[in-house]
């Protein structure tokens, strides 16, 4: 079941940031006293309870403003609140209720979505209550006291929002059917390749770089089998602020990844493979997605003997992170390998989903530190007691050892290629959780 989706929305200026920062449990957003600097990274992962969600932060909303910037973020926070489930609205008890706020009240009303009221830098309830009553005139319910510097109201907060959550395990997880997310840079041709795989234009396509305003659910049958595919291109370029551009595909690629079971990652042949593709796929390599790297417009590309493992090694390079990723080399236009890609995603929904048995994995293990011994330090060796399977999607493992400061994360990753020598797993990331057990426990 994919996580929710909170956004945190609001004029400049009022602590979307701070507020940010405080569920995500880091320092993430720049926060500074000038409205419109927040332009990094803008999603987290947060718990709350039992329950999980990707926090998105927003530009501030600034409604009438004909700055660039701010439109830009005007823009931007649209996507947010048309991606969200739920959205926690921001204002300032200090500055109080001013007429921009309710013109953002305004732009939530018609986004039908449930809203949560935060009114902040309350640091004294006390003392600020009074003001906080004035908020109700924004018509959009309850105002929640917050102090997002302090900490204070916090946890009533987040209770609001996760009531809007639906029941775990109901709908979502009866539908069996392959998702799978189609991300990438503007332009690399992400809705030609889902129109090829229908036979039909149901996607806009044209050379404008993000003509495709909205994530768009493509249900496609190929061999009697139904796949989802999520098309994320980018958006309508207004001007060329680079920045903006890659917040908007960000918050749409966290999004679409988090629904998907494997993602495919589109690269531009011609343009090869760039730094801005490297943090693209890693979104989907933190989530532990299945991924394969689909390199269009192949048939744009003077090609000789040597041609593709050179462009491989260039993919490798740059995404070396995540060497388990598959490569296809294809091209929407010609059709090239296009129908290939179903047997791909096939094969790594597989592997995704492969579980192994504790005693084969424990006889890896065992012949593994045998021809390598585990580190050791100050006289102290490493001992590997026992791995288990615990989860799938991705495949996730548990060592038990006698210290977890001695298995070092290059003694992890060679256990991690001894099970894919075994096993493959390919296109597939495998995670592992180490855990400590005293010598009288094992």
């Amino acid at each position: 079941m994919s996580k929710p989706v909170v956004a945190i929305v609001g004029r400049p200026n009022v602590g979307k940031s701070t507020l940010f920062n405080v569920l995500a449990g880091e320092m993430i957003s720049i926060v500074k006293d000038t409205p419109g600097v927040t332009r990094d990274r803008i999603y987290a992962d947060v718990s709350w309870l039992d329950r999980d969600f990707t926090l998105i932060d927003t530009g501030g909303i600034e409604p009438d403003s004909s700055d660039i910037i701010l439109s830009q973020m005007r823009e931007q926070a649209q996507i947010a609140i048309d991606t969200a489930d739920v959205i926690i609205f921001i204002t300032d008890v200090r500055q109080g209720l001013v007429d921009a706020d309710s013109k953002v009240a305004d732009m939530l009303r018609r986004a039908k979505k449930p809203v949560i009221l935060a009114v902040n830098k309350v640091d004294n309830f006390d003392k600020f209550m009074p003001d906080v009553y004035e908020f109700y005139n924004l018509g959009i319910g309850d105002p929640n006291p917050v102090s997002a510097s302090s900490r204070l109201g916090i946890g009533d907060l987040l209770d609001a929002v996760v009531a809007y959550f639906p029941e775990k395990d109901k709908e979502e997880e009866e539908d069996e059917r392959p998702r799978v997310a189609i991300v990438g840079k503007p332009n690399v041709g992400k809705s030609s390749i889902i129109n090829k795989l229908l036979g039909e234009n149901r996607v806009i396509v044209s050379d404008i770089a993000g003509t495709t305003r909205d994530a768009i659910d493509t249900e496609i049958v190929h061999n009697g089998k139904e796949y989802v595919f999520i098309d994320t291109a980018g958006l309508r370029r207004k001007s060329k602020i680079k920045e903006e551009l890659e917040r908007y595909s960000i918050i749409r690629t966290v999004t679409a990844v988090e629904r998907a079971d494997v993602v495919l990652m589109v690269i531009d042949a011609v343009e090869g493979v760039t730094e801005q593709d490297a943090k693209i796929a890693g979104i989907a390599h933190e989530r532990g997605k299945g991924i394969i790297i689909v390199v269009n417009k192949w048939d744009a590309i003077e090609k000789n003997d040597r041609t593709m493992r050179e462009y491989e090694g260039k993919i490798r390079n740059v995404l070396s992170y995540m060497p388990y990723a598959e490569i296809m080399y294809i091209s929407a236009k010609t059709g090239q390998r296009i129908q290939k890609l179903f047997d791909m995603i096939d094969m790594v929904i597989e592997n995704q989903s492969l579980r192994i048995a504790t005693g084969v994995l424990n006889e890896i293990m065992t012949e593994a530190v045998a021809m390598q011994q585990p580190p050791s330090d100050k006289g102290k060796r490493l001992k590997l007691y026992y791995i288990t399977q615990v989860s799938v999607k991705p495949p996730t493992f548990v060592i038990f050892v006698n210290d977890k400061e001695l298995m070092h994360f290059s003694y992890t990753r060679y256990l991690e290629n001894k099970i894919r020598e075994a096993f493959g797993f390919r296109g597939t990331s495998l995670k592992f959780f180490i855990r400590e057990r005293k010598e009288k426990e094992k």
